[in-house]
């Protein structure tokens, strides 16, 4: 059993470790309503670009000169992994989620005698994956989102991966990252992005009738599609690192609430023990000090 020395020890470390997990929530959360914003903005961008593409792209299949980025190298072997997480953890399964989801693709596509190429951002999914796929990551690019997130920095990382496809050394490109849904949900996402993939069209009849609305352009689709497939690619990676930060700090502040949570109530267990050991020692030295006043 413990002595009351190592009760009070460990009663006073809970507690120093539960104001840190309280101060790191109220951070969290401070930073949670910035980067939920940010997501959210984002989103009719990317979304919008993505409905155009696939119109422009839906025209230009097939055609003579198409973009490669549209209509790929013709192959399927090669797939380049983009994996998408936190550079810090303390923020419960969202590192590991999308590090799980990532292992499972890439178990899948060695499983069909495909080559897998890993892309890291962010240095938790480069621990993660470093002793299982050491030998499949062909980069790491760490601290995106210091001082703060911006889009060069998503450019950047596009440019890396369109430099890469020209070089030839990928078929397929596939970003694996968090999508924000609220502070509590995060959905790890899988969007490919090299071949372009047009979305799946969703809504009613005028939803369809929309997207089936003739459109004339100028100068034709393969010039148009040569200039935003590009840019696609960075309005994509870039969307997707706002979700992902966003989702960090939302996975952040409530995994920080629960472990204070969990230290009050590690603290009320210790110190009932604590209270219970000392008036057991109070108990004995009344008992020792009565035997001794007989024994006289």
């Amino acid at each position: 059993m413990p002595s009351l020395k190592d009760l009070k020890v460990r009663i006073a470390s809970v507690k120093s470790t539960r104001k840190i997990t309280a101060a790191m929530k109220m951070v969290a959360a401070a930073k949670l309503r910035r980067a939920q914003d940010q997501a959210e903005a984002a989103r009719p961008y990317a979304e919008r670009m993505e409905r155009m593409l696939g119109s422009l792209a839906a025209a230009a299949a097939g055609m003579p000169g198409a973009p490669a980025l549209l209509a790929g190298t013709g192959r399927d072997d090669v797939h380049l992994l983009v994996v998408a997480t936190a550079d810090r953890g303390l923020c419960g399964a969202f590192n590991s989620s999308i590090v799980r989801a990532a292992r499972a693709r890439i178990r899948t596509l060695l499983a069909d005698g495909k080559q897998v190429r890993i892309l890291c951002v962010g240095k938790k999914s480069r621990d993660l994956l470093r002793r299982e796929y050491g030998d499949r990551i062909v980069d790491s690019v760490t601290d995106v989102g210091r001082p703060r997130l911006t889009f060069e920095a998503a450019a950047g990382i596009a440019d890396r991966i369109t430099r890469m496809f020209d070089a030839g050394e990928f078929d397929v490109c596939t970003v694996v990252y968090n999508r924000f849904q609220s502070a509590m949900t995060q959905v790890v996402t899988q969007q490919q992005l090299i071949p372009f993939a047009a979305p799946a069209k969703t809504g009613g009849a005028n939803a369809a009738a929309a997207g089936d609305m003739p459109y004339e352009y100028e100068p034709d689709e393969v010039e148009i599609l040569s200039a935003l497939l590009p840019r696609n690619i960075s309005v994509q990676v870039f969307r997707a690192l706002l979700e992902n930060a966003a989702s960090e700090q939302g996975a952040r502040m409530t995994a920080m609430e629960s472990a204070t949570r969990n230290a009050g109530d590690m603290i009320d267990r210790l110190s009932i023990q604590y209270n219970r050991a000392r008036q057991a020692s109070i108990t004995k030295e009344l008992i020792e000090i009565i035997s001794g006043a007989e024994a006289l």
